[in-house]
C-alpha cells in the first residue's frame, strides 16, 4: 500500500510538472509571436508620443540634437496665438457639423433602408457604404474640382441659368467651412448608417408588432420604441464621430489646403504645417512648437471623450454601482 502510495504521488507530481512545463512553453511562444507587433507599436506609436512631449519643451526644427530648452514657452505662445484658437475653432465646427449631420443622416437611412418591403436593400446600402472605402483624400482631390470656381457644380448652376456668376465655394471662408463639412459627413454617412442598421435589427419585432395592436403610427413607434432602444448605440455613434471629426487633416489638406487664409485650417493641419511646411508655418520649420500643439490636441481629444461618455454612461455606472450595494446589503442580511 505504501508503494501504491509513493507511486501514485509521484506520477500526480511529475503530470504537474509536466503541466507547468507545457504551460510556460505555450507563455514563451505567445510572446514570441507579439514580439514583432510589440517591437512596431513602441517604434511607431509609444516612441513617438513620448517624445512629441518631449520635443515640447524645446525650440527644435525637426533636426539636429535638442539644445535649445525653453520650458512652457511653446504652451505660451500657443495659448496666446489667433491662428492657433482659429484652428481650434474651426475643429469645433468640423466636429460638430459632422457629427450632427452624419449621425442625424445616417440614422434617417438606416430607418429607410431597414425598412423590409423596400426593393433592393443590398445595393442601396453598398452605394452609401461606398465613400467609406474610398480614400480620403482622393474624395478631397474629386470633390476640390466640383466645387472649384470653374467646378463641374458651378458650370451646371451657370448652364442652367440658376446663377450668373460662379459660387467662391472654396474661396469664401464661410462656404468653404460648410462645404468641408457637407462632404466630411458624406463621407462617414455609410459607416454611421452601418452602425445605427446593426442597432435597428437588434429590436424585436413583437415589440413593433405590440405597437401595431396598440394602434401606434410610425412617428409614435419611433418615438416610443425604437428611439428609447437605440440610445446604448447612440451614444457610441456619436463618441466615434466625435473622435473621428478630429482627424480632418487628409480632407481638408487635400480639399482647402486650410485656405482661404487659414480660414478652414483645422488643428491637425496647423501641426503638420508648423512641422513640416515652412511657408505655412510661418517661415520656418518649428517641430518643438507643433509637438507642443499635438500634446493640446490630444488633450483636447482626452477632453471630449471623458466629458461625452460621463455624460452619456455615467448615470449606467452609478446604477450598477448602486444595484451591487443593494446586493451586497441583502446577502449581509
Amino acid at each position: 500500500m505504501a508503494n501504491n502510495m509513493e507511486l501514485s504521488q509521484k506520477s500526480t507530481s511529475k503530470d504537474t510538472s509536466n503541466l507547468k512545463t507545457l504551460q510556460k512553453r505555450k507563455t514563451i511562444w505567445a510572446y514570441i509571436f507579439l514580439a514583432p507587433q510589440i517591437i512596431v507599436f513602441f517604434i511607431f506609436s509609444a516612441y513617438p508620443i513620448v517624445m512629441s512631449y518631449v520635443y515640447s519643451f524645446y525650440e527644435w526644427s525637426g533636426i539636429g540634437p535638442l539644445n535649445d530648452f525653453i520650458g512652457l514657452a511653446n504652451y505660451q505662445q500657443l495659448l496666446t496665438s489667433g491662428r492657433f484658437w482659429n484652428s481650434a475653432l474651426v475643429s469645433i465646427y468640423y466636429i460638430l457639423g459632422t457629427t450632427l449631420l452624419g449621425v442625424g443622416g445616417a440614422l434617417i437611412l438606416a430607418i429607410i433602408l431597414n425598412d423590409q418591403k423596400l426593393k433592393s436593400k443590398g445595393f442601396y446600402r453598398a452605394i452609401y457604404f461606398l465613400p467609406v472605402v474610398t480614400t480620403t483624400a482622393i474624395v478631397g482631390i474629386i470633390m476640390g474640382s466640383i466645387f472649384g470656381i470653374n467646378g463641374f457644380f458651378n458650370q451646371l448652376l451657370v448652364d442652367f441659368n440658376i446663377i450668373d456668376k460662379p459660387i467662391p465655394w472654396l474661396t469664401d471662408p464661410v462656404l468653404a467651412v460648410i462645404i468641408l463639412i457637407v462632404i466630411g459627413s458624406w463621407k462617414g454617412l455609410g459607416i454611421n448608417m452601418v452602425y445605427w442598421l446593426a442597432g435597428l435589427q437588434s429590436i424585436p419585432n413583437e415589440l413593433y408588432e405590440s405597437a401595431q395592436l396598440d394602434g401606434a403610427g410610425f412617428w409614435a413607434t419611433l418615438r416610443h420604441v425604437t428611439l428609447p432602444l437605440l440610445k446604448p448605440i447612440a451614444a457610441v455613434i456619436i463618441l466615434l464621430s466625435l473622435v473621428s471629426g478630429i482627424n480632418a487633416f487628409d480632407l481638408v489638406k487635400t480639399l482647402t489646403n486650410g485656405g482661404p487664409n487659414f480660414a478652414t485650417e483645422t488643428m491637425d493641419l496647423f501641426i503638420y504645417n508648423y512641422a513640416f511646411s515652412s511657408q505655412l508655418g510661418g517661415g520656418q520649420v518649428r517641430m518643438g512648437y507643433a509637438s507642443a500643439a499635438g500634446v493640446l490636441l490630444g488633450l483636447f481629444t482626452f477632453a471630449i471623450s471623458m466629458v461625452f461618455g460621463a455624460a452619456s454612461f455615467g448615470k449606467q455606472i452609478i446604477k450598477l454601482k448602486g444595484n451591487k450595494k443593494k446586493k451586497g446589503g441583502v446577502k449581509a442580511l
